[in-house]
């Protein structure tokens, strides 16, 4: 199946997903990879360099920079923003010609891994990996890596629970969980939680 691009979105890459679907006002410039079954909505813009997954969703107003890896199943709600540079500059500041912009020393690279959800207007600062399935609260500031199936939450984003790769939340008795909805089940172990039923 090929993808369907809509009339009025922006599509300059040629390494677009079959199944994916990118919706009026959306970008995605050239350089940039996009999977397969994937929903990117309108006003959402891929820069080169970026690199998402198959089945993925990228709802209105997302904005996904050169360095930014999504894995297969991320979820990303609307306005959430990424980020690449963690002391940005101005190209015309000429103190900012020191920092090699041809060589993109400045660049940094995070990772949102498979199955991950990002609420909407959440803020992701560069170079943090968002572990499988974690959940990060809608309008949070990530500044630090998140555990898989972590829920986090605020400003700066933080600790608030754990959440089963169905959605749901989990509450840990005795370092171990199982999901009243599918059934899955967990244990802690170090700082986090495993899932314990092969899924």
């Amino acid at each position: 199946m090929k993808p369907f691009i809509h009339p009025k979105a922006l599509v300059e890459t040629r390494e677009i997903g079959p199944g994916t679907r990118v919706w009026a006002f959306a970008q995605v410039m050239k350089g940039a990879r996009v999977g397969a079954d994937c929903n990117i909505c309108g006003h959402s813009f891929i820069e080169s360099g970026a690199v998402v997954g198959d089945g993925c969703v990228l709802k209105n107003g997302v904005l996904v920079w050169e360095g930014v890896t999504l894995e297969d199943g991320v979820f990303v709600g609307p306005a959430a923003v990424f980020t690449n540079d963690r002391w940005p500059r101005s190209r015309s500041v000429p103190a900012t010609k020191a920092r090699r912009l041809e060589d993109k020393t400045w660049l940094v690279n995070t990772r949102v891994r498979t199955g991950a959800s990002i609420g909407a207007r959440a803020v992701i600062v560069a170079g943090v990996e968002l572990g499988a399935y974690c959940l990060v609260g809608a309008g949070a500031v990530v500044t630090k890596d998140v555990l898989p199936y972590a829920i986090v939450a605020g400003v700066p984003a933080r600790p608030a629970g754990w959440v089963c790769a169905c959605g749901l939340p989990l509450k840990l008795s005795r370092g171990k969980a199982a999901c009243g909805t599918c059934g899955s089940r967990y244990a802690a172990k170090g700082k986090g939680i495993v899932r314990r039923d092969g899924g």
